[in-house]
């Protein structure tokens, strides 16, 4: 369980400032107060992580730089249809990142490394997966749906989904880690 809640808490500190933004917005209706306030928290996470003088991974900064890119270019265009499509774009880069082999590891516990790597660079790809099937369904959402019917199904989306599939790695993983390591010493 220490390791279900540390895995946790490493994805809910980088997915913070898109969490933020979804609950300003849900809130507020203020698109510009959620991608302004999202916006701060991404900056505050990796200056806090650079002051401390801890490592910033890839997927951290181009988080950073795709909350001021697509923030900037909301508050430039004010255009309904390019907010609702830009999550696409950011799904795509995300998704390409993703392909990197052995992302995740940063994410898993030592015994995790250990036992169930395979997984960990499978499941890598399944996220990728996971980020180009959203890139289409938004842009499906986007072209089909009003703004506020948009961002309601999105929200539920980004946040269901990245969730369920977390719990499916998790269990999988956890089983498969318990197994392999029970053969292991089985084994000597």
């Amino acid at each position: 369980m220490r390791n279900l809640l540390q895995a946790s808490k490493i994805l809910l500190l980088d997915l913070a400032s898109t969490l933020l933004f979804l609950a300003i917005y849900v809130l507020t209706g203020n698109l510009f107060l959620a991608v302004g306030l999202g916006m701060a928290l991404g900056m505050a996470q990796i200056g806090w992580q650079l002051v401390h003088r801890q490592p910033v991974e890839a997927l951290q900064w181009l988080s950073l730089v795709i909350i001021f890119t697509s923030g900037a270019a909301t508050f430039v265009t004010d255009d309904p249809l390019f907010i609702m499509l830009k999550p696409s774009v950011i799904y795509v880069i995300v998704g390409m990142v993703m392909l990197k082999r052995g992302w995740m590891t940063r994410y898993l516990p030592p015994i995790a490394q250990a036992t169930v790597p395979d997984l960990a660079i499978t499941f890598g790809y399944v996220w990728a997966g996971l980020m180009f099937f959203s890139a289409v369904l938004n842009i499906v959402l986007a072209l089909a749906l009003d703004v506020t019917s948009w961002a309601a199904v999105k929200s539920v989306w980004a946040i269901g989904s990245k969730i369920c599939l977390f719990g499916i790695q998790y269990a999988i993983m956890k089983s498969t880690g318990i197994r392999r390591a029970r053969a292991m010493m089985a084994a000597s």
